[in-house]
């Protein structure tokens, strides 16, 4: 449930419907080792785990039963005898996630791999919550529609990613305060019960977004980063020892009210700067639709002139609150995603890493600058995994060896 105070409320869950429930720590840490390193062979695993080769291998012999691991093809190496690695079963488990966003909602159902399988999308002026529910419900119909009864088991809950506080956003998105206002008195698993028995987990969107790029993306190379996420409204997350840190509240890494100066020399809020709101804006006072910018597949090239501009000031902004992030912690990197189009995530990141080279980064190291790597459906899939989390892996990364 979205609280009035900001609470971002996450339901544990139990994990597979109608598998063997929540599996235990050393299954978890097995099945989490796997996600994070892609196939090995069990003696590998034994020796990252600290678990004896007799334990791993019962363990695996367990999990590939309940059809969540498969065996790959044998490797003969230059000594010793031939190695069976090990991998997670794409039909092991399945997940949907909901992103609802200040323009649009994305609904998907995502394997146990991370790939997407399939996809709905809703555009709109501003998200109201009967019309969220309403395609929620159509939308779980529609992604079902032709599975086999086997994968329909597996699909063990419904993870959703929401805005922080999105009542308070109404003056930016020039909708209705009223509307706005009864998502304070929404409870999301409530109204999903209505019609799903399905788990629900609730994250914020820009959180979530960094769990897909930490889980599925590039994350993996870095023990400590800032994640910058540019959707409506500027957000993000943070990862501290290989692990995404949401806070006591859900709300770490909310960059958008970071402060910075603009060329007028006027103080402003990272959201008010490095916003795809801006970008809207513009268009609609040259009497260009912004709604363009949510069509899918995603093209902005038709209105290249001013998304150019717009990138340009983004990338300068993020390269600003990245020094003030690794100002308060050591951050190896800053990563840049968006619900943009690849092309304009390049453009962004190339300017960011061009204006951190004019800036004054005395008493701090300086970070790298990277790309992310899954791009405008991040918070979907960051919030599809919850429910995977939640049954099946550790939530975090410490622990899982080197590699």
């Amino acid at each position: 449930m979205l609280e009035e105070n900001g609470t971002v409320k996450v339901r544990s869950l139990s994990g597979g419907v109608n598998q063997r429930g929540v599996r235990d720590f050393n299954e978890r840490l097995l099945l989490s080792m796997i996600q994070r390193y892609d196939a090995k062979p069990g003696s590998e695993l034994a020796k990252l785990a600290g678990l004896s080769p007799q334990t791993v291998s019962v363990i695996l012999r367990k999990l590939e039963n309940d059809g969540l691991i498969v065996k790959g093809e044998p490797v003969r190496g230059k000594v010793g005898k031939p190695y069976t690695p090990v991998a997670l079963a794409p039909d092991g488990v399945f997940s949907i996630g909901l992103k609802i966003g200040r323009r649009s909602a994305t609904l998907l159902l995502m394997d146990f791999t991370g790939v997407v399988l399939k996809q709905v999308n809703l555009t709109y002026r501003y998200p109201a919550p009967r019309e969220i529910f309403q395609f929620l419900k159509e939308g779980l119909d529609t992604l079902i529609a032709g599975l086999e009864p086997r994968t329909v088991e597996r699909i063990v809950g419904i993870g959703i990613a929401a805005p922080h506080e999105i009542w308070n956003w109404h003056e930016l998105l020039g909708a209705p305060a009223e509307d706005f206002e009864s998502w304070k008195r929404v409870d999301i698993v409530k109204e999903i019960a209505k019609f799903s028995d399905l788990p629900v987990s609730i994250v914020n969107d820009a959180t979530a977004a960094c769990r897909a790029e930490h889980v599925f993306g590039r994350g993996k190379e870095y023990r400590d980063y800032a994640y910058f996420f540019v959707g409506t409204f500027v957000g993000g997350g943070i990862v501290l020892n290989h692990s995404v840190y949401e806070g006591h509240r859900g709300n770490a890494g909310a960059f958008g009210p970071l402060r910075s100066v603009g060329p007028d020399g006027t103080d402003q809020a990272l959201l008010d700067t490095a916003s795809i709101f801006i970008l809207e804006e513009k268009l609609s006072s040259m009497g260009i639709d912004p709604e363009r910018l949510w069509h899918r597949p995603q093209d902005w090239s038709e209105v290249a002139e001013y998304v150019g501009p717009w990138a340009e000031q983004v990338g300068r902004e993020l390269a600003k609150a990245g020094v003030s992030a690794c100002a308060v912690v050591d951050f190896e990197a800053i990563f840049i995603d968006g619900a943009f189009p690849p092309d304009v995530r390049k453009i962004i990141v190339q300017a960011a890493q061009r204006h951190l080279d004019e800036l004054d980064t005395r008493g701090i190291i300086r970070p790298a600058i990277e790309k992310g790597s899954i791009g405008e459906n991040a918070r979907t899939i960051g919030a599809a995994s919850g429910p995977i989390f939640n049954g099946y892996f550790l939530d975090t990364n410490v622990g899982l060896g080197d590699g």
